[in-house]
Formats: structure tokens, sequence, C-alpha cells
């Protein structure tokens, strides 16, 4: 089957997202019980960790660690972001330089400067965001319009912008007190809406049975892998 497909579904009763790609599996996405990349806390600092350049912080779900930190001292208040999944028996890793992402636009704290993705070639077009972001954007956040803006609604992008330039805004300004969740993470089905762009979209439930979403997973799970032309390739089995 030819073309793009968004499913939205559960995996057991976990929140999940599939992209299929001309009848493949291109793409999955599963909710866990780990915090979400993109989560934002407000974080205490607790030690240092002699050797690594690194310090553990306090969240409200559990320790993080914050790699190449300078002049922080313990209890000190600072915002970090999750940054991916935490190993078993790690912390939590995070980074302070926030990133406010949504579908047409990065609001980016610390970075000042407004940008427009590389992959808009268009000089017309290009010139046309800028004036969308510099009517819409205040302050000293920076801005990163990304590719999806090129087939994008004017005032969706600026809707878009205004949204994330707000909440950067409100988070960065919110820096005193307990450790505390400001931000969480998106889930699998509003990544998939944010990163896989266009395509046709399943979200009824039964999606994935619909698509064969789960014999294509089961596919993974083993290392032998049938080609088209009658021969098999032979790798590394995949655990889900």
């Amino acid at each position: 089957m030819k073309g793009r497909t968004i499913a939205l579904d559960t995996l057991g009763e976990a929140e999940a997202a599939a992209l299929i790609v001309d009848g493949q599996l291109q793409d999955l996405l599963v909710d866990s019980d780990h915090p979400r990349p993109g989560t934002i806390y407000r974080a205490v600092a607790l030690r240092p960790v002699k050797g690594q350049g690194g310090m553990f912080l306090t969240t409200p779900d559990g320790n993080a660690f914050l790699r190449q930190v300078k002049g922080l001292a313990p209890g000190d208040r600072l915002l970090v972001q999750v940054t991916g999944f935490a190993e078993p028996g790690k912390a939590i890793p995070v980074t302070t330089r926030l990133l406010f992402k949504s579908r047409y636009a990065i609001v980016t704290p610390g970075a000042p400067g407004i940008n427009v993705s590389r992959q808009i070639k268009d000089d017309d077009l290009r010139d046309e965001l800028l004036g969308i972001a510099h009517e819409v954007m205040e302050g000293d956040n920076g801005l990163i319009l990304r590719s999806s803006c090129a087939e994008a609604d004017a005032d969706d992008i600026a809707e878009d912008i205004a949204a994330m330039a707000d909440l950067a805004a409100k988070v960065t300004a919110d820096t005193a007190g307990e450790a505390e969740l400001l931000v969480e993470g998106d889930g699998p089905q509003e990544l998939a809406w944010r990163e896989w762009g266009k395509g046709e979209l399943d979200a009824e439930p039964g999606s994935f049975e619909r698509h064969d979403v789960h014999d294509m997973i089961e596919a993974l799970r083993t290392p032998v892998v049938p080609l088209s032309g009658g021969g098999l390739i032979a790798g590394v089995a995949l655990a889900i």
C-alpha cells in the first residue's frame, strides 16, 4: 500500500503511534513510565560528581544528572529539560538548554535570533515567514521556524509561535521554589502530530489492527527479515 499513514492507538495500556510508509513500519512511538523527553523541571542542585564535571539534582520524579556545570552550588534552583530516557539504575539525563517545540516553531531561551529552516529554499517564503515571526515575537528569546511552515497557513504559524513564546516566558520566569514539574513532555500521539507531518490519519480505536501494525512489530522480533527478491537479511532482534 503506497503513501504515508499515521496510526494512533495503544499497545497494551500504553499510548502509541505508528508511522507506516508504503506499507512498511517506519517509526513507532510508545509511552512508558519514565519521564518523557522534553519534560521541564524546576530542580534543586544536590552535589557535584568529582571527575565527571556534573551534578546530581532533585526533581519530583527522582534524581537527575546535569553534565558540565559551572558556578552551581548545592541548594541552587535551576530549570532543566529531560534529554532522553534514564538507563536502569541511573539518574534522569537533563540539560539547562531549554527548547519549546511545537509543530511550526522552536523557541530557544538564551539563544536569541530568528531563523528559518534551511530546508525552506524559497526566498520569498523565507521573507514572509520572518515577517510573521517578527510581528509575533517579543523579548530576548530566540526562534527557529521549522520546515513544516512551508505548507502551513500564516495564521496557524503565528498562533503557534505566540503559544510557544508565551509558554517559554512563563516557564523561564518560574525559578523560585522547591523541585517541581513545570512542563510535561509530549506523549507519542502528540509527538506524531508534531514531528511526522502529513499523512492519512487513523485515530479510531483498532487502527493498529487495521494497518497490521502488530504483525509488523512481531516481524521485528526476529533477526531474519525476508527481502522482496527472495533473499533474507540477518540482524539483531528488536525487544519491544
